[in-house]
């Protein structure tokens, strides 16, 4: 089964380079993503974490910033993880669907 197969939510890669900032346990880092969706994001970084470790992320998007608990379900080595969001407030979740809508619209 392929990678899309198994998402509950489409991604889409966003028309200009939107940036993330994460931590990890001590680890604070920001960069960029590839795709981003309702279910989570692709940070592309040389130094993933590793698998299963827990991810505070921010977002700074069109409508607000976006916050969420998140666990990194994969890794590709020396360009970047695979994060599931696990937690995020209903207002964040409202802001992240708001700033999707055109970006699947154009997709």
């Amino acid at each position: 089964m392929g990678d899309a197969e198994q998402r509950r939510y489409p991604r889409v890669v966003p028309p200009k380079r939107l940036r993330v900032a994460w931590q990890s346990g001590t680890r604070r880092a920001v960069s960029y993503l590839e795709s981003i969706g309702l279910g989570g994001l692709f940070v592309a970084t040389r130094q993933p974490v590793p698998l299963r470790s827990m991810v505070k992320v921010l977002m700074d998007l069109e409508f607000g910033e976006v916050r969420a608990r998140a666990v990194v379900r994969r890794i590709s080595p020396a360009r970047g993880m695979g994060i599931e969001f696990i937690a995020m407030t209903q207002e964040d979740r409202a802001r992240l669907n708001k700033a999707l809508q055109p970006m699947f619209a154009t997709e």
